[in-house]
């Protein structure tokens, strides 16, 4: 089992930046492909992006292409979330998960274990 802590969450303003970040507590971390979702009010839990166990191989949801990044570093048993030109409709809050095998799922069912979760709000 592996427990997942994020942090870096806040408030900011539109337009602004943020670094969300995923800290894992097994050294096996590289072993999981990882993603970041996010829950909005009153919404449901939606994919924003995944990695490969590598870091090689990164998926993203069209809505957060281009705005979103999601490295990841083994060494620091760590995966982050840049996040740029946040929006209002940034506002949730977000978690990351790990899963055993691909990275290619965008469904939270698929994953074997997730963060207690970080609020974001982006203010207009």
């Amino acid at each position: 089992q592996v427990q997942l802590v994020e942090s870096g969450g806040g408030l900011v303003q539109a337009g602004g930046s943020l670094r969300l970040s995923c800290a894992a507590s097994r050294r096996t971390f590289s072993t999981y492909a990882m993603g970041w979702f996010r829950q909005a009010p009153g919404k449901e839990r939606g994919f924003i992006a995944s990695i490969s166990q590598s870091g090689g191989s990164t998926y993203y949801a069209d809505s957060e292409k281009g705005r979103f990044t999601i490295p990841r570093d083994n060494a620091k048993n760590s995966v982050y979330l840049q996040m740029n030109s946040l929006k209002p409709e940034d506002t949730a809050v977000y978690y990351c998960a790990a899963r055993r095998g691909s990275y290619f799922y965008t469904v939270g069912r698929d994953y074997d274990f997730w963060g207690q979760g970080t609020q974001v709000t982006v203010s207009s």
